[in-house]
């Protein structure tokens, strides 16, 4: 069984390499690095979780807010580990972590070709909203990076 903890920057190596071996993640080179990650979990000490099991990190879920809405970021299980509803169990933790902040509302974005995670979410409950045009600007170069 996973035991499900808050996340710290040693887990970073472990993490990372979950990531990349998911199909569908969307990383890149400055955000997603250990530096950019352990900026994050700076500012979001208490909403970001992994499941480890046997000394391996099973999944992982990173989710902060802006002191109106909730994020969510980078959610994964391994393939090895998943149907076992660890993923579930990250959400809930996550969205429990932001709920007790205050935060009443919780977005996400997810690649429209990552069909293993837009079934996930939609399983959880999250809805796609169709009113909304998704908009970004770099403010710097950026490598991205798929898996």
């Amino acid at each position: 069984m996973a035991e499900i903890r808050l996340m710290t920057i040693d887990d970073y190596d472990k993490v990372y390499a979950l990531w990349l071996s998911c199909a569908g993640m969307g990383l890149n080179n400055l955000d997603d690095s250990r530096e950019g990650i352990e900026k994050y979990l700076a500012r979001n000490p208490e909403t970001c979780f992994v499941a480890e099991e046997d000394g391996s990190i099973a999944g992982v879920i990173i989710a902060g807010n802006d002191g109106r809405r909730g994020y969510i970021y980078h959610t994964a299980v391994n393939p090895d580990y998943r149907r076992r509803g660890i993923g579930s169990e990250l959400v809930d933790k996550a969205l429990n972590a932001l709920k007790s902040l205050g935060i009443n509302k919780v977005a996400l974005v997810v690649f429209s070709r990552n069909e293993n995670g837009n079934a996930f979410w939609e399983k959880v409950g999250f809805a796609v909203r169709d009113d909304l045009t998704y908009r970004n600007i770099s403010l710097a170069d950026i490598v991205r990076i798929d898996t």
